[in-house]
């Protein structure tokens, strides 16, 4: 058995490493580019960049957030992904211990933190990413511990359901569809994951979040009614919160009833 800190920090260092491969995902998938082939190069000057360079977030500090060779700037957002990777890979090894839920809530984050990255900057959800994640997610729920494939498949009509009612509802209402399609299947790879009842408490957390900030970017001019507002990273937001949180946050409301 490995000891539980060095086990903390060997997922955190994993994290950082699948940080620095999501990013590679973020920039390539929405051009269609393989994600395997050529090796990282500057985008600007071509140049290759060595194994010395491409640390996570280390070598972003050695170099001054700029190109070895030309001095173009670097991103802010690839740090800020491989950190994030660090800090869900080791919540999830605190709130899952070694164990088959690890497994699935580490398949689930990182394609949640992909998925964010190209939505913001692409207000698109692949459904690359998506669909083989609601595969997936029913294929978890027969491991040991899991949530069971019923409540799976509830999850997937339960998740992807509400954003198919929001499109039907806004399209009749308003004449446009107040969702795209990407928000359905990412909801249904939630589902898939979490269950029907975290998958709802998911879509909760995201519009309580979500729904000011797109009210706030309205009233203030930023964007308009008919600007697309990424829901995205909104969504999967609700989902690390009730993937980490959720058993806890129902039974704290459910028992204000309760008690």
């Amino acid at each position: 058995m490995i000891p539980p800190a060095i086990a903390f920090v060997f997922c955190a260092l994993a994290g950082l490493c699948v940080g620095s491969f999501l990013n590679v995902v973020i920039a390539r998938l929405p051009a269609g580019r393989s994600i395997a082939h050529p090796a990282s190069a500057c985008p600007r000057c071509g140049t290759a960049i060595a194994w010395y360079d491409n640390l996570p977030v280390l070598s972003y500090l050695l170099l001054g957030a700029r190109c070895r060779s030309c001095r173009a700037p670097i991103s802010w957002r690839y740090p800020v992904v491989e950190i994030m990777g660090a800090a869900l890979f080791a919540l999830a090894y605190l709130r899952f211990g070694p164990s088959f839920q690890l497994a699935a809530a580490l398949v689930l984050v990182s394609t949640l933190i992909a998925i964010t990255g190209i939505d913001l900057d692409h207000q698109i959800i692949p459904d690359v990413l998506s669909l083989p994640g609601v595969a997936l997610g029913l294929i978890a729920s027969f491991g040991p511990g899991a949530i069971g494939w019923k409540d799976s498949a509830l999850g997937v009509l339960a998740g992807g359901g509400v954003f198919v009612v929001i499109i039907v509802a806004s399209s009749l209402v308003l004449g446009q569809p107040g969702m795209g399609v990407g928000d359905v299947k990412l909801g249904a790879m939630l589902g898939a994951f979490l269950g029907w009842q975290l998958a709802l408490l998911s879509v909760l957390v995201s519009v309580l979040v979500g729904g000011p900030l797109a009210a706030g970017l309205l009233a203030t001019g930023r964007k308009q009614r008919k600007d697309p507002v990424p829901f995205g990273p909104f969504l999967a937001l609700g989902g690390v919160v009730s993937l980490f949180w959720g058993d806890a946050l129902l039974t704290w409301y459910f028992g204000q009833f309760l008690n």
